[in-house]
């Protein structure tokens, strides 16, 4: 898979010019923009990146250009809710683009029935949950972190900072999604070359009778069993947003590490786990970043915990909100990308992102509206800050790996 750097260094006076006004046009909305996103127990960076556009263009009830839905926490269940909630938006004449943000199973069908109804609808999918094939019939643009680059990077990260073990949680259902799974199958190959045990360990789908409330107490009780069993020098990770808090906060009572989280963003797990108030900081990434790695610190994390310096999930939402306004009103092309990174940037100021097109492993075919990204990592409590993932090369046969399924 061929991949350049892509570097996004904004500067003050830039980022004044391309950033939205603060306040929606005082004249009646020419056209609407869609967002749906999981509540603030399964996601909440992605809700509040929906919540960023409406502070910026005003909600679709009060004239402004938003409608901003949640879909059900136990959404597995609750599918064909889910898909009216997508396809209704397309009731709306208005409407010129429906994002789901993270794009759960379902998706695929949903966007399906909006093209069948309204082809002038653009469609994003987000952190896109389904086989690629499959969403890529039907979304005019899907986007991933780079499941396939992080599955060989990630375990890297965990060995710079001297881990032995490499704890890989999660349960069956998002291990029968091709870019979870796959993910799982590179980093276990990954382990074994960087000279890495991989362990995989089994935790409830908080989307199962359990409910999150369930699943996060299991976390809590395993963990200090995890790190008694695998020791100190081992780094965790787990699949599920609503998994991270309580291992977090476990991990920084008990010893272990964390690189990132599965979609990484200083606000993913941390203020939970370390009791922070962040309301002061609000939308402020590099305030809040200084807030969570002052409290890391001073749990005894420095050097052991990382993240992402911007929420990969509020810059979802804000940003392909963002690109899909663009592209309505004729400043940017649906497909181009630098006009892609343009409108991440507005909320990823001096970020450096990596990406490719996704290549299918079986068949070798690209897909030119199916992006993978990633940022590299920020390492807090130790001098030179990030380490350079964006600047490694990802051996090459981990491009071939073909996902098993479960």
């Amino acid at each position: 898979m061929k991949k350049s750097i892509l570097t996004v260094i904004v500067c003050l006076a830039a980022l004044a010019a391309c950033k939205p006004a603060d306040k929606p046009a005082a004249n009646a909305a020419a056209f609407h923009i869609g967002i749906l996103t999981e509540t603030v127990s399964q996601a909440e960076d992605d809700l509040r990146g929906a919540e960023e556009l409406i502070r910026l263009y005003g909600r679709v009830s009060e004239g402004g250009i938003i409608q901003h839905v949640t879909y059900p926490d136990n959404f597995m269940d609750q599918q064909e809710v889910f898909i009216s909630q997508v396809t209704t938006m397309a009731d709306d004449p208005l409407m010129k683009a429906i994002i789901v943000n993270n794009a759960i199973p379902g998706t695929a069908e949903a966007f399906k029935r909006v093209k069948e109804r309204r082809p002038d609808i653009i469609c994003i999918a987000a952190e896109a949950h389904e086989d690629p094939l499959v969403i890529q019939q039907s979304a005019d643009l899907a986007t991933n972190a780079d499941f396939i680059s992080r599955g060989y990077l990630i375990p890297w990260a965990a060995k710079e900072l001297g881990a032995q073990t490499f704890v890989h949680i999660s349960f069956p259902r998002h291990m029968s999604y091709e870019s979870l799974g796959l993910r799982r199958q590179i980093m276990e190959e990954a382990c074994k070359e960087l000279g890495l045990r991989f362990v995989f360990e089994t935790a409830p789908d908080p989307t199962s009778d359990v409910g999150v409330a369930g699943a996060q107490q299991f976390i809590l009780e395993k963990t200090p069993q995890w790190i008694q069993q695998y020791g100190e020098d081992t780094v965790f990770f787990c699949t599920n947003d609503a998994h991270t808090e309580p291992l977090l906060r476990q991990l920084l009572q008990y010893g272990g590490m964390f690189v990132e989280a599965d979609l990484p963003s200083p606000l993913m797990g941390y203020p939970g786990a370390l009791g922070l108030d962040l309301s002061a900081e609000t939308g402020n990434f590099p305030a809040i970043l200084r807030k969570v790695e002052e409290a890391v610190n001073e749990k005894g994390g420095a050097g052991k915990f990382g993240t992402w310096a911007f929420s990969y999930g509020f810059a979802q939402s804000a940003g392909w909100g963002e690109y899909a306004k663009r592209v309505i009103e004729g400043t940017a092309e649906l497909g181009n990308l630098d006009d892609m990174w343009a409108a991440l940037s507005v909320f990823t100021p001096g970020a450096q992102w990596n990406g490719a097109y996704y290549v299918d492993a079986n068949t070798g075919a690209g897909a030119k509206n199916h992006l993978l990204i990633y940022m590299d990592t920020y390492i807090m409590g130790i001098p030179g800050k990030y380490l350079p993932t964006t600047d490694q090369e990802v051996p090459k046969q981990y491009y071939a790996i073909k996902f098993q399924g479960n």
